[in-house]
């Protein structure tokens, strides 16, 4: 979404962001604070949530308190047309998550965000208690003052072009950070993953192929074949973990190819 969020709206795609109590898995030592008495801390910091998620989780008691995602803006940060910077906040209330805070990428064309995980700061912090907002506070200020080193690591992408076979190995990379080589063949080729679904994304610049893979990758929806050769179409990236994991994957592969770390 290209506004911020209201409570209704979060509470809709997120719910356990309004948790009022911890899952009843949790010590006494647990120091429980409700994941929106941060947000609303945050947004008097000038922070203001635009899209949000939580876990599916099979265990119903755990609906509630279960993991959620939050794509964060400062109102001090303009995007261009193509992209704007974000703070990605991640907490839980049932032991699987501390509060966690990384620097995150939103493209409009594609309405798909990038996370670039530990390559820059990433910052976790336990369940404090009252403590909890102030320190999460802090680590979203440190994740925003990266923000100029990561214009200058995207415009580094964006002035560098591939030819076609360091465009391919880049998608063969790609391509076993998801599917494991040693279970077999993947079941969409490299030429698939760099396909370009949007006009804007024709040009072999690393940004441009390191997007279309992502886009290709965390969305799903190619046609290909099962290892066993049923006809099948890829699925959609959904869960946090694996959301969180792919797209930091997928940055790192792309900083290697912008460093000059991997050569065609």
């Amino acid at each position: 979404m290209n506004y911020p969020l209201s409570d209704d709206q979060l509470h809709r795609f997120a719910p356990s962001i309004f948790a009022e109590e911890p899952h009843d898995s949790r010590s006494s030592r647990y120091q429980f604070i409700p994941t929106i008495r941060i947000v609303n801390a945050l947004r008097d910091e000038g922070f203001e949530p635009f899209s949000a998620q939580q876990t599916i989780v099979r265990d119903k008691s755990r609906v509630s308190h279960s993991k959620h995602l939050i794509r964060m803006r400062h109102n001090s940060i303009q995007g261009d047309l193509d992209d704007t910077n974000e703070i990605v906040l991640i907490n839980s209330h049932d032991g699987s998550s501390s509060y966690r805070i990384m620097a995150g990428c939103y493209r409009f064309v594609c309405a798909n965000g990038l996370i670039l995980g530990d390559a820059f700061d990433d910052v976790r912090i336990r369940h404090q208690g009252e403590e909890t907002a102030g320190l999460v506070i802090e680590g979203a200020y440190e994740v925003l003052s990266t923000f100029d080193q990561v214009n200058e690591h995207k415009e580094g992408m964006k002035s560098l072009k591939l030819t076609d076979r360091g465009a391919e190995v880049f998608a063969e990379a790609a391509l076993s950070l998801k599917y494991d080589p040693k279970g077999g063949p993947a079941p969409v080729t490299p030429s698939q993953l760099l396909f370009p679904r949007h006009r804007e994304d024709c040009s072999n610049t690393v940004w441009h192929i390191f997007n279309r893979i992502q886009e290709s990758l965390i969305s799903g929806g190619l046609r290909g074949r099962s290892r066993n050769g049923r006809r099948t179409r890829t699925r959609a990236v959904n869960g946090i973990d694996q959301n969180v994991q792919l797209n930091s994957a997928l940055w790192s592969l792309a900083e290697a190819f912008r460093s000059g770390n991997i050569f065609e």
